[in-house]
């Protein structure tokens, strides 16, 4: 195993690009395959990427914030404290594999947004503690973790279907979670990846020698403020803790209405607010919550410039009919009983290109819905197929680590090599799964 990932790790410095030049080239790719595989002509692939580049706007929006009030919580006293606690638990550079592969699995199947960040800044805390630990490993192992997310209770498409008017429940009616998230072989899928993707990181850790650690150091991240010697009324204003608790009691009045009326609806915005309302009130005074936010603010560079690149890539996908085409394939060389398993294989390549769970569904469901009808399958089988396939190639897209990635200060091709390997092992799981249960 060391010596496969040592070879998997040098392939991927050697040859994968930055994220930025990653979707250039797949912007490309696309725009040559619509031209070639389908009727749109140069002019029509350009106007689909075009008219497709602002699509992903608000979740970029969503996706700055989650990356900036997850850091601002974790710079507060309070939450680096909890960290650290849980931290002190791993001894030992396989224990620290171990403990973050777990916490990220069971953060992410409760919610990816949650998972995604603090399954990173666990990761962080405790390279603080465990010095000798690959860092790159480490890393890798907290967004392996995010192979479980369309399983979970975050599951945007089960959860999508499970929901009155939903987009196709003309099709397929309304489809309880019981047939998807907690049906027998979704647990068995789930639970299976909580124990093997933990057991694979750790055996992928280098020797000695090959390891890559990092100073301790070097992960702090002090809030520098200056000494505020003027006490006029606005300076006060800055360093009142009244005043942050005040906004921070307006989020929690918010937040229990919110779970007490539509019960553990944790979606993407309400993470944020917890983070949001978290981070205010920990730090205390709106002075340092301002000052953890600019410290924050300088990693987001990345998801601003290169999520509006994925969504031209999906309004050439969608617009052009290609991501229809690459389904149809799979489709064609199905029956019923493969019919779940290309399922989730069109999933996986359409996933390349339209990264997004809700994206992708629009995209594959009216064409996967109409041959499970014509074959005999089940359309909550159908729908979960195209959820694992979503999340299955993530692990070697580097659309979703780049909150990971900017919270650890790596690039994508320091753990890109490792997540190979997760990606293999769910493959096999996954098709188990949907095959023979």
């Amino acid at each position: 195993m060391k010596v496969l990932t040592r070879w998997s790790n040098t392939l991927m410095e050697r040859y994968l690009p930055d994220p930025y030049i990653f979707v250039a080239i797949l912007t490309l790719v696309v725009f040559l395959l619509g031209l070639g595989l389908t009727d749109s002509g140069p002019l029509d692939m350009v106007t689909h990427w075009g008219d497709g580049f602002w699509g992903l706007l608000a979740f970029t929006m969503q996706m700055v914030i989650v990356l900036v009030a997850g850091h601002v919580l974790a710079s507060s006293p309070v939450f680096k404290k909890l960290l650290s606690t849980l931290a002190g638990f791993a001894k030992t550079p396989g224990s620290a594999i171990l403990l973050v592969s777990v916490v990220s699995l069971i953060a992410c199947w409760i919610n990816w947004g949650f998972g995604l960040v603090i399954g990173a800044l666990f990761a962080k805390e405790i390279a603080r503690k465990v010095t000798t630990v690959d860092y790159r490993l480490l890393i890798a192992s907290a967004y392996s973790g995010f192979i479980i997310w369309h399983g979970g209770l975050g599951g945007s498409i089960p959860l999508s279907i499970a929901t009155a008017d939903h987009p196709f429940a003309g099709i397929m009616g309304v489809v309880p979670t019981s047939e998807t998230i907690f049906s027998s072989y979704n647990i068995i899928i789930v639970v299976a990846l909580i124990i093997s993707v933990p057991i694979l990181n750790r055996f992928m850790m280098p020797k000695p020698e090959d390891t890559v650690i990092v100073n301790p150091k070097l992960l702090e991240e002090p809030i520098e403020i200056e000494e505020d010697t003027d006490r006029t009324p606005a300076s006060r204003l800055e360093n009142s803790i009244t005043l942050s608790m005040l906004i921070g009691a307006l989020g929690l009045v918010y937040l229990i209405q919110h779970f007490a009326i539509k019960g553990f609806d944790l979606n993407l915005n309400i993470v944020n607010l917890i983070f949001f309302t978290l981070g205010i009130i920990f730090h205390g005074t709106p002075r340092r919550f301002l000052a953890a936010v600019a410290n924050a603010v300088k990693t987001a560079g990345g998801i601003i410039i290169q999520f509006p690149f994925y969504a031209g890539i999906m309004g050439m996908m969608v617009a052009s009919g290609l991501a229809g085409v690459m389904s149809e394939w799979f489709v064609s060389i199905s029956n019923e009983h493969t019919f779940p398993l290309f399922t989730f294989y069109a999933a996986g390549l359409v996933n390349f290109f339209v990264p997004s769970g809700g994206g992708q569904w629009a995209v594959q469901a009216p064409i996967m819905l109409d041959a499970a009808q014509t074959l005999g399958v089940s359309y909550s089988k159908t729908a979960m197929a195209i959820a694992w396939g979503d999340a299955w190639t993530n692990m070697i897209q580097p659309f979703w680590a780049l909150p990971a990635l900017a919270i650890a200060g790596l690039r994508a091709k320091d753990i890109m090599g490792y997540c190979l390997f997760v990606l293999i092992l769910s493959g096999i799981i996954i098709s188990i799964g949907l095959f023979f249960f």
